[in-house]
């Protein structure tokens, strides 16, 4: 994921996360928001429940992976912010990927 395509705005990210339509499953929760202009930026949360930062750095790590392999999923034009559930914790790499690409068919 490229810096230009990272949100790192809170008032941006929380407005998103209140205005916005949203998806879920078991490992991820996806909140979707319509842009101005044609770009697609991505944001990602986890909670301080989930880990400590080592387990949490990873968790993005890797989430930040998948995003990577599946951008051509994403429409542009819109803004997401992938927040990570506890249940990632204890799931291997193959099950968070699939995860994520059911819930981004939906």
């Amino acid at each position: 994921m490229k810096r230009i395509e990272t949100i790192k705005d809170k008032k941006l990210f929380t407005d998103i996360i209140k205005n916005g339509k949203y998806k879920k499953n078991e490992h991820y929760i996806i909140y979707i928001r319509k842009r101005e202009d044609e770009k697609k930026q991505y944001g990602i949360a986890i909670s301080n429940k989930v880990g400590h930062a080592v387990i949490r750095n990873k968790l993005k790590r890797q989430t930040r992976g998948i995003i990577d392999e599946y951008k051509n999923i994403f429409k542009n034009g819109y803004n997401y912010i992938i927040m990570i559930r506890k249940r990632c914790k204890e799931s291997s790499f193959a099950e968070m990927r699939a995860s994520f690409v059911e819930l981004l068919e939906k």
